[in-house]
């Protein structure tokens, strides 16, 4: 009987899969010291699967649920309701009736109980599942428990309960529902309890909903509630409701709606001390089960009751610290234009290459600016710093700064460094060397980073086994030397610092604003730019083969280059792709990770960006826009040199003037070429790594060659050097990542967990403008496409692209759209210099950017002043 049934008291820890995870919290809370929770028995799903287990109907109904997908709505609720007929019709077996039976007659068959579904796939801590299954309430008498116990049994089917399984991955034959009947409670007051704020996230902030009767009002909507929040055993907020309805339990059974009497509606629920008490008891709950908790609870006779607690899934996990001293963490992902979660071996691989104090938190990185903060002298280069990369980081610093209940100030400045813009969320420490405006200092330091490279390849093939990880440890060194090498960061920092200059004193002298946008465009030796511009070259070589051009656009396979070979045009197209992929194969979406697929991984990416450039674009296209670009930055030079010498000191002005268009011009290009040196070098050593994994893979020390991007380089190293690895870390890691994709991560995270999200605090914007950062110049009007992955994208001429964010490999893009719209940016990451190069009008940094805007809406974008309008 045991297995069929258990008691709350009778509970282990291990019983998820026996009891689901309400089950298993309730009976985790009922051994808690203090804590009331109503007494009650768990149906496990030993039960469910005996009374399914040999119904054909049933079976023949799931196989063919499984192969739905998640769009076909009206399949699936057709074929839903047909399980929950077959589930509802099935007999429940003896020897549950008996064990329940058994367990009634303990707790009184006379009382009333609530009915509520328990799946396995349900509070757990990376998906919550929260009301997919249903709760009956005050149901009286044995027939009655047996016939909702059906009905539990049955919600695994609801529609919304499937639908959510295959958006989360969950196989349906793989998820069982056990049933909780629990001692009804009938309560004057209940409610929900966080102990942890879930709008700021701040873990030392914990929030009461409460209101008249039973819960189920609240949860379903149908009334306000009030909101009490509690810091630190005190009452920091009250917000008292009118609350006109209430759920109140039958005598005969069932539950029915009151009105509230009128001079009742606004009386505060919960007294102050109750209040007080309810926050103490959560925060007992949150330290036994060891993480914050969405609490359900409810009063009756002056005492609490718990009748469910769930962890909280939805808080971005704090990064973590060494000390119990305050810190404030800022995001890397919105400096390096990838808000994506990065792998174990990204990660370790991006902290091995930068010099920064970092900290990682649900799968991204974060740079303690704690130490800057505090004082003066270096808060204010930081807030500067940022202020200029992404003025939403900066104003949510602010606050921090102004609230004066976080951050102290110190007297003494601290000697940090700040983690403004550079390549690696890092300034560089170059002193503003001086040199001559010469432009072969950066072929010079090109053509000695592609040497170096060149020479890596040699020398890493010789290599394999703990010898590899070795190798590559000591090599990233020399990338980090090239990375930081103090005339590199001198080079393109004299651009921007001109970038600067221009903005500022032709605002000055001429009333013109971001003429530096104008001056950017088409300079030479752009690494990123070429490359949109150089697919179009790829296009100009496949246009004139119609076989060709038919067989890509039905290529799924990335093996399609070897089959072109049988098509006239074949050989022609193959060799233009794969010396493009030489060059830029390397890329991709989120290019920073080492485990993303490249490009050359995946050749198929490419395709339909060809295709475009194919339908969009006549012959000889890079080339014109290339010269019409750089005709303009000539035009807008000597524009404003010719009015410059109208001035007073004019010559003067124009001299200095030209000597910043120059450097702009001859420097602001290699802005981009660093990051493609690590991006190169990062390839050579995955696919090293790649063949190291295939090796695993024989050994049968891991099961997919893919397994090793869940590693640290730490624990790969030793994975290699051992042939050992516990199966269960990959799982682990696997289920941590699918967790982190679903997370939003903070520009601006406190060590208390308290997201605080700046704004933009700018006036005359017109009414409904959508306000953002400018970064590149102009207006214009089009269709907004609205697109989350580069392979969606099908682009009409004249379209403007929102989207997240962009890095250089969502450049082959650029050259077919009018505008750009992005959530994510400043003025000096990858999208904005391309943007201001290919003379495309953009605004950054736009909160909610792709909810805001739909897909197909006309809308106005203003890359001078920075906002959005929609048409």
């Amino acid at each position: 009987m045991s297995s069929l049934v258990l008691g709350f008291q009778e509970m282990e820890k291990t019983q998820l899969l026996l009891v689901g995870g309400k089950g298993l919290n309730l009976g985790k809370l009922s051994k808690m010291e203090g804590i009331q929770v109503p007494e009650g028995f768990c149906v496990t799903t030993v039960g469910y699967q005996k009374a399914i287990e040999h119904n054909e109907t049933y079976h023949a109904l799931l196989d063919q649920l499984t192969v739905l997908k998640a769009e076909d709505r009206d399949q699936i609720g057709e074929n839903s309701k047909k399980i929950r007929e077959v589930i509802m019709e099935v007999e429940i077996p003896s020897d549950v009736v008996k064990a329940v039976t058994h367990y009634l007659s303990r707790f009184g068959e006379e009382h009333a109980y609530a009915v509520r579904s328990s799946a396995t796939a349900e509070d757990l801590p990376h998906a919550s599942f929260a009301g997919q299954q249903d709760t009956y309430l005050n149901i009286i008498g044995k027939e009655a428990i047996l016939q909702h116990i059906s009905k539990c049994w049955a919600s695994l089917f609801t529609d919304r309960a499937v639908i959510y399984r295959m958006q989360n991955g969950f196989d349906h034959s793989q998820v069982y529902v056990s049933v909780i009947v629990q001692r009804m409670v009938f309560p004057q007051a209940s409610g929900i309890l966080f102990t942890a704020d879930p709008i700021s996230s701040n873990r030392k902030l914990l929030s009461i909903d409460a209101g008249f009767g039973l819960g189920e009002a609240l949860v379903s909507g149908l009334v306000s509630a009030d909101c009490y929040q509690v810091q630190e055993g005190q009452i920091v907020d009250k917000r008292i409701a009118a609350k006109k309805m209430a759920i109140y339990g039958r005598k005969e059974g069932g539950t029915e709606t009151q009105q509230i009497d009128p001079d009742l509606q606004t009386l505060q629920t919960l007294t102050d001390q109750q209040i007080l008490q309810l926050a103490r008891i959560g925060r007992q709950i949150e330290a036994y089960l060891g993480c914050p908790q969405d609490i359900e609870w409810c009063l009756a006779d002056d005492t609490f009751y718990i009748v469910q607690s769930r962890p909280i899934t939805t808080l971005y996990p704090i990064p973590e610290a060494n000390d119990l001293e305050n810190h404030v963490y800022v995001s890397v992902g919105h400096q390096q234009m990838m808000t994506d979660p990065i792998k174990p071996l990204g990660l370790s691989f991006y902290l091995l290459t930068t010099p920064a104090p970092m900290r990682k938190a649900g799968g991204r990185l974060f740079v303690d600016v704690t130490p800057m903060l505090v004082s003066p002298v270096s808060r204010e280069t930081l807030l500067n710093t940022l202020g200029q990369s992404d003025p939403l980081i900066k104003d949510a610093l602010m606050t921090i700064i102004k609230r004066g209940d976080f951050i102290k100030s110190s007297p003494e400045d601290s000697k940090q460094q700040s983690p403004g813009k550079s390549n690696k969320g890092i300034p560089p420490s170059a002193s503003q060397a001086q040199f001559d405006n010469d432009p072969t200092i950066v072929s010079d330091l090109i053509e000695s980073n592609q040497a170096s490279i060149e020479e890596l390849k040699q020398n890493i093939q010789t290599k394999s086994g703990a010898d590899l990880l070795d190798f590559i440890l000591e090599d990233i060194q020399q990338l980090k030397k090239i990375l930081f090498d103090p005339k590199s960061s001198a080079v393109f920092m004299a651009a921007m610092n001109a970038s600067s200059w221009i903005n500022e004193n032709m605002n000055k002298w001429l009333g013109e604003k971001n003429a530096a946008d104008t001056l950017s465009q088409s300079v030479p030796n752009n690494i990123t730019s070429e490359m949109g511009l150089e697919l179009l070259d790829v296009a100009d070589v496949i246009r004139p083969y119609p076989e060709v051009i038919a067989y890509l656009q039905h290529v799924k396979d990335d093996s399609f280059l070897d089959a072109l070979i049988k098509f006239e045009g074949g050989r022609e197209t193959r060799d233009a792709i794969s010396a493009y992929l030489g060059k830029y194969g390397m890329r991709c979406a989120g290019e920073i990770d080492i485990t993303k697929t490249r490009w050359s991984e995946k050749p198929t990416t490419l395709v339909p960006l060809i295709l475009s450039n194919i339908k969009n674009f006549e012959p000889g296209a890079s080339k014109r826009k290339f010269e019409q670009g750089r005709q303009e930055a000539l035009k807008k030079e000597q524009e404003l040199l010719e009015r410059l010498k109208q001035l007073p000191d004019g010559d003067q002005k124009a001299k200095e003037t030209k000597r910043k268009i120059d450097l702009i011009r001859n420097f602001i290009g290699y802005r981009e070429y660093p990051k493609y040196g690590m991006v190169s070098r990062y390839f050579v050593y995955k696919q090293a790594l790649v063949k190291e994994a295939e090796r695993l893979v024989q050994a049968n020390v891991i099961h997919e060659k893919e397994d090793i991007y869940y590693l640290t380089f730490e624990e790969l190293h030793e994975v290699v050097r051992t042939n050992k690895l516990d199966d269960r870390i990959i799982g682990k890691r696997k289920d941590e990542y699918k967790l982190y994709e679903k997370l939003t991560p903070p520009r601006v995270i406190t060590s208390d967990g308290e997201i605080i999200a700046g704004e933009y605090n700018r006036e005359n914007l017109p009414a409904e403008a959508i306000a953002g950062l400018p970064v590149s110049s102009g207006v214009i009007e089009g269709r907004a496409r609205v697109i989350l992955n580069m392979e969606d994208a099908d682009l009409e001429d004249g379209d403007i692209l929102v989207t997240s964010f962009t890095d250089p490999s969502w450049t082959p893009l650029f050259v077919s759209i009018k505008g750009l719209v992005t959530e994510v940016g400043g003025l000096m990451t990858h999208g904005a210099v391309i943007a201001r190069e290919y003379g495309l009008p953009a605004v950054v940094g736009v909160e909610s950017a792709t909810k805001l805007i739909k897909d197909g809406q006309r809308i106005r974008v203003h890359g001078t002043e920075g906002y959005i309008e929609i048409l």
